[in-house]
């Protein structure tokens, strides 16, 4: 009988610690666009996934991951994604929107509106958060390219997050580490930022 109770409270024992454990694992949500999502390549493969994998190999953290990257999005739907994402509670969101506003010649102005209510959002639900910035094609002449530019870095600065400015760091323009569009990473390329990027999710974390 006594052999019978110790077990079964070894047996509690153990699934509330696992338990617990699962529940302290941060979720880590990613809102952006193709880059994020892993366009052309397979979903693994993309950079959430990769910095998951790199946190547990070289750092030994556990991570969750929510990626909500949907190819052609602008950040117009910023602010209602994460209103539906904001459900799973995560511990830190990546905001990796504005290519496609670069790419399409939206008005920065109207850009700088969207990713001024999205941060403010995470912000009102008291979570981390980490902007990345991105930079159009030169071709879309020097002043809108600054005027694109600033959003990013003016919204960091008064909104006072953690702004990683450019997130194709070392892969914009590199043949090797892009696919044949010129314009979407490889998966060399997803490598890349997922090692760039790495370092200032533990840091949040």
């Amino acid at each position: 009988m006594r052999i019978q109770l110790f077990n079964l409270l070894f047996i509690s024992i153990f699934f509330f610690l696992n338990s617990q454990a699962i529940a302290k694992t941060p979720l880590v949500l990613f809102v952006g666009d193709s880059l994020t999502e892993g366009y052309g390549i397979e979903k693994k493969k993309a950079f959430p996934q990769l910095i998951k994998e790199k946190l547990k190999k070289d750092h030994q953290k556990e991570i969750s991951i929510l990626n909500a990257g949907v190819s052609g999005s602008t950040s117009a739907s910023a602010l209602s994604r994460l209103r539906w994402f904001m459900k799973k509670d995560p511990e830190l969101v990546i905001l990796a929107l504005g290519a496609n506003d670069g790419l399409r010649g939206i008005n920065p102005k109207e850009t700088y509106k969207n990713l001024k209510a999205a941060l403010e959002f995470i912000k009102s639900k008291n979570k981390k958060v980490l902007f990345c910035g991105v930079r159009v094609p030169p071709n879309y002449g020097a002043d809108f390219e600054r005027a694109f530019l600033k959003t990013f870095s003016v919204l960091a600065k008064e909104q006072k997050v953690p702004f990683f400015p450019h997130i194709l760091k070392d892969v914009a323009g590199e043949e090797s580490l892009n696919q044949e569009d010129g314009i979407h990473p490889n998966e060399k390329g997803h490598q890349v930022m997922a090692k760039n990027l790495t370092p200032k999710v533990l840091e949040l974390l």
